[in-house]
């Protein structure tokens, strides 16, 4: 879960404000339309592809453009007529810069969805307002909500085939809002849309003038993410250790990788974990030039004053507010491979840049995350399954509970016999 597809770090650092949005919905919901009509008109599309797109669309017997063609990649998807593995899709406009984590809906690929709306800042779930809500709908919330992603957009998708209904979209918007107070959703926006025509997708519909809010667009453009971020506790794990080898810079000594939270400044004294030593920092580099501040998401080179011992793996953080090192962690765990997990499995534990072996000590309940009921009987997770764990580590974890901080407070478990990623987990306190 700590793995993302491009360096945000250096988006930040260039000045772009960026913004990552996961989509989900369930089969025709028309999410690759959607993200079709976003790239088309946002002019994200060469015109040879959108040529391409055209004359396959005349070829299929269309009067209209099959947007969905542009996003669905795989030959399995464009034949199954779903979406399969996370797909990322990259635009801009004049005012942002965006990724779109294009997820499955399916339950088989809970888990993809998961490993696309981990980094996500915002959530765009799809109903068919034809449909309503579905069980799907509120499984993508659900999953959105146990992930702390900050930002909920309901897109009722297809309301040209309602005749543009006033009352269907204050139906599903009620019974959503209603669904959503059992969640920990901060901020959710509800916006009837038309993807294939357009209608409030980029431009505002005039179909349905009794809608007052922000089309998708606009709200994508300025919904407000800076503070999403925890700019309070200073978080930096270390990721390598920077010594350049030529003469002019033979005495440098710096500590590279990328702001998992709070804000460093120069002058700030620091404690380096687990060891304890602490120092000062000296300055904070990217590239050829110095910063006088560096936050969440900057990837960047922090020197020290002092010449302490200090390795990939390690942790600055400010002295009177560092993460308590444990080895005992309380997490939900989305498991992700056929095999089951058992109490007692040994497996390895990636955190942040960290690495150590984990024992599951106990599968405390499973969430059904459909009804949000909790199977305290169970004693194992079966692929896609979401549960309650309690592991003890071999190393000691700088861990921060995931609703604190999204970074240090999530891991990824690995199959030491493959190498594979085979559960992402969510901290909910270490002891």
């Amino acid at each position: 879960m700590n793995a993302t597809p491009t360096d945000t770090g250096a988006a930040v650092t260039a000045g772009m404000d960026l913004l990552r949005f996961a989509t989900a919905g369930s089969v025709d919901d028309g999410k690759s339309t959607l993200i079709g009509r976003l790239l088309l008109d946002s002019k994200a599309i060469f015109e040879d592809q959108l040529e391409a797109v055209e004359a396959t669309s005349l070829s299929k017997g269309f009067d209209y453009t099959d947007l969905a063609l542009l996003t669905d990649g795989l030959r399995s998807e464009r034949e199954q007529g779903i979406t399969i593995d996370v797909a990322y899709r990259y635009f801009a406009t004049p005012n942002r810069k965006f990724i779109i984590a294009d997820t499955p809906g399916h339950v088989q690929y809970t888990r993809n969805m998961v490993t696309g709306a981990s980094t996500a800042d915002l959530g765009l779930v799809l109903v068919d307002a034809r449909q309503g809500l579905t069980e799907q709908s509120r499984r993508h919330a659900v999953i959105l909500s146990l992930l702390r992603v900050p930002h909920l957009v309901l897109a009722v998708n297809k309301m040209d085939l309602v005749d543009f209904s006033e009352e269907i979209y204050n139906k599903i918007h009620a019974e959503f809002t209603q669904f959503a107070t059992k969640l920990n959703i901060p901020d959710l926006q509800v916006i009837p849309i038309s993807a294939l025509q357009g209608d409030n997708v980029v431009t505002r519909s005039e179909n349905m003038d009794w809608y007052s809010g922000p089309t998708l667009m606009h709200h994508l453009e300025h919904v407000h993410v800076a503070s999403d971020r925890d700019l309070i506790d200073a978080r930096f794990p270390v990721q390598y250790v920077v010594r350049p080898k030529s003469d002019e810079h033979h005495d440098y000594r710096g500590y590279g990788g990328q702001v998992a939270g709070g804000v460093l400044k120069p002058g700030d004294e620091v404690v380096v974990l687990p060891s304890g030593m602490t120092s000062k920092i000296a300055g904070i580099d990217l590239f050829d030039r110095e910063l006088t501040e560096a936050y969440p998401p900057m990837s960047v080179t922090v020197r020290l004053e002092d010449d302490v011992d200090v390795s990939r793996g390690d942790m600055i953080a400010r002295i009177r507010n560092a993460p308590k090192p444990s080895q005992d962690i309380d997490a939900m765990i989305c498991w992700m491979t056929t095999a089951p997990l058992k109490p007692r499995q040994k497996l390895a534990i990636k955190h942040t840049t960290r690495t150590g072996r984990a024992l599951v000590k106990d599968i405390q309940y499973r969430l059904d995350i459909n009804t949000l009921h909790r199977d305290l009987e169970s004693n194992e997770l079966g692929v896609n399954e979401i549960g309650r764990v309690q592991l003890r580590t071999t190393i000691p974890l700088l861990c921060d509970p995931y609703s604190q901080n999204r970074a240090t407070g999530s891991f990824i478990l690995i199959d030491e016999a493959t190498g594979a990623t085979v559960g992402a987990g969510m901290v909910n306190s270490g002891n």
